[in-house]
């Protein structure tokens, strides 16, 4: 009798497809320090963490970690499978090929990838090799703090220059910013935690010039979200030997999360001083290499995860207009809208109507940033909405 499992019938039986994982998200703890709800300073701007309480696990939308719902893709899931069979093996010759796949996606040679378990990661790595001994790294408020706070556990300075009243990068007083202590200009495009975009013609000026006195990192996480895409990334100006560093996730688009992978694309020179500090390619799992390969490989799906973003993204947008919401024009899988309560309050409710979201203060004006999910999600969203704040 034959062991051999047909591995499509299995992951149907198991509700591992799409169609499950759609009609059932995993549903998981949300960070936390305590077990009460605390305010985290993020120097220019407050977020609400979020308490590790049991009722957490019992949310009917969580929509509040930017997570992609509708994957990881079939074809991922095949190969991740596969790939368990070499669990005991270090991935070192399976991420030599994922890097040379980005390599020829990117246009640069493979000396220009650095892999990381998430692009977080790298914009930690990036931090730590980059800030010691101090110094200041200039950057949005709001932005991204995962790059900032760890450059500031080294001692360096945040040089905060506000987002304009459009929401996008103030490019002009970001570069006046830059002085000879400036290490690291940081910009978040599209940013997190509002989901606006700075204009592309003006960003690519910008990195071109300010880079020739100073690193430019460009976090591109929710970049694929954007239509042509690729035409909007900063990755040309590393191809013509500009010092910017641009850093791309499988968190977002390929619904990855999870699985813990992302890549950066910079100068060889740059990875060199950043992997003779930190390792690399010890921080991946060979299961999550095979499925990041097998995701860019998967054009449909990464256009249907756009799409159906889009689609959530759309009915939120009406809903939030009919309820009188000014909200952030947004280019991301998610948004970002002002709310009339305090924090606190706000998400105790939210909670207790089953709906995971966070809760920012920006320049004392409180935030709620919603996730997009599946559209019963967010009918979910709007319903329990309209109950606490309408």
């Amino acid at each position: 009798m034959s062991n051999h499992i047909d591995r499509r019938k299995w992951l149907r039986a198991t509700a591992l497809f799409t169609t499950g994982l759609v009609a059932a998200p995993t549903l998981v703890s949300a960070k936390s320090s305590s077990a009460t709800h605390q305010y985290r300073k993020n120097v220019g701007f407050w977020e609400l963490e979020l308490p590790n309480r049991p009722d957490v696990r019992t949310l009917k939308a969580r929509l509040l970690a930017n997570e992609n719902p509708f994957g990881p893709s079939d074809n991922t899931r095949l190969a991740i499978m596969e790939a368990v069979s070499n669990g005991n093996r270090y991935g070192h010759s399976q991420a030599a090929e994922l890097r040379k796949m980005l390599a020829e996606k990117e246009g640069v040679s493979e000396e220009h990838i650095l892999l990381g378990p998430g692009s977080t990661d790298l914009l930690e790595k990036t931090a730590i090799s980059h800030f010691v001994g101090g110094g200041n790294i200039v950057a949005a408020d709001p932005a991204y703090m995962s790059l900032i706070n760890t450059a500031m556990r080294f001692d360096a300075e945040w040089k905060k220059v506000p987002l304009t009243k459009d929401w996008e990068h103030d490019l002009d007083g970001m570069e006046a910013a830059v002085n000879k202590k400036t290490k690291l200009v940081y910009i978040c495009n599209p940013n997190n935690p509002t989901g606006s975009i700075t204009n592309n013609a003006k960003l690519r000026a910008f990195c071109s010039s300010v880079s020739d006195k100073v690193p430019v990192f460009v976090d591109e996480a929710y970049l694929e979200f954007l239509d042509d895409c690729e035409s909007k990334s900063m990755v040309d100006l590393v191809r013509k030997g500009k010092n910017v560093m641009v850093a791309r996730t499988f968190s977002k688009i390929h619904a990855m999360a999870g699985l813990r992978i992302g890549y950066m694309v910079a100068l060889p020179e740059t990875i060199e001083m950043i992997t003779s500090m930190v390792r690399s390619n010890m921080g991946l799992c060979v299961t999550s290499i095979m499925g990041a390969m097998a995701s860019l490989k998967d054009k449909q799906f990464q256009a249907n995860s756009k799409k159906w973003t889009a689609e959530a993204r759309s009915f939120v947008n009406d809903q939030l207009t009919a309820m009188g919401f000014d909200y952030i024009p947004s280019h991301t899988s998610f948004i970002l809208f002002p709310i009339a309560m305090e924090g606190k309050p706000f998400l105790e409710k939210m909670f207790a109507q089953g709906i995971g979201v966070r809760a920012f203060q920006v320049w004392g004006q409180s935030y709620c940033r919603v996730s997009m999910g599946t559209q019963e999600e967010m009918g979910m969203f709007a319903d329990a909405l309209k109950k606490v704040l309408v």
